[in-house]
């Protein structure tokens, strides 16, 4: 009984040490089971977006995308300064002198980023436009409805290739919010345009599971797949 005891009490030590290990030197990397970093992790499986307005709050302000990004692998989320309400969540997160607010809007696959230090007041905008500063690393996450209309498109448009459009995306993505609804139910609708051969695309989608779903293209040359 006492070899068990004295076992059971160095395994104790063991995993004690071993979790420190984890939260100390991994931190965003590991401890995914952490509330502070499922929140994280939430952001970061979504398109993180920023709208023109903020953008200059940003650049008054010295403050690059990058460092956003870092802000929020690095920063600690203030819960008692959120809301978690289903349908309007918003998380404070602080790192430094850097206070920023990262919207997760209900079954949408964008977060919003804001300059602010509480979440009052908070809401995904509506009008303008948006950046798309961070998506995530998965080229597959995009694909087009198999519809006759929307094939006709991409041919149209030389854009079969949905890691392609991914790939679009992450160099020139940017989000119509004006054109977005992001109040439909049960999916918003998401307008994001791409710069494609000197063209500006534009795309209708919405979040299935963990992909982008384009349920239409946009471009004046597309009129004839419609009929």
């Amino acid at each position: 009984m006492e070899t068990f005891v004295r076992r059971l009490k160095f395994y104790g030590i063991g995993f004690g040490l071993g979790l420190v290990f984890v939260i100390f030197f991994f931190q965003n990397r590991g401890c995914s089971w952490t509330p502070s970093n499922r929140v994280k992790n939430a952001v970061l499986d979504r398109l993180i977006v920023i709208s023109d307005s903020t953008a200059i709050l940003l650049k008054e302000k010295g403050i690059s995308y990058k460092e956003v990004i870092q802000a929020l692998n690095d920063g600690d989320v203030d819960f008692g300064k959120s809301n978690k309400t289903k349908n309007g969540k918003a998380y404070l997160i602080e790192r430094k002198d850097l206070s920023l607010v990262f919207t997760l809007p209900y079954e949408s696959f964008i977060s919003e980023v804001f300059l602010a230090k509480n979440v009052k007041g908070i809401k995904t905008t509506t009008q303008g436009e948006g950046t798309i500063i961070k998506i995530p690393n998965d080229k597959d996450m995009v694909f087009a409805d198999s519809s006759s209309v929307v094939s006709c498109q991409q041919e149209k448009l030389g854009l079969i290739s949905t890691p392609k459009i991914y790939y679009k995306i992450k160099a020139t993505g940017r989000i119509d919010f004006e054109k977005s609804d992001f109040a439909l139910r049960p999916k918003p609708e998401h307008h994001i345009t791409i710069e494609y051969k000197g063209k500006t695309i534009g795309m209708t989608m919405i979040w299935y599971k963990t992909k982008l779903n384009i349920s239409n293209f946009h471009h004046f040359s597309l009129e004839e797949c419609d009929i």
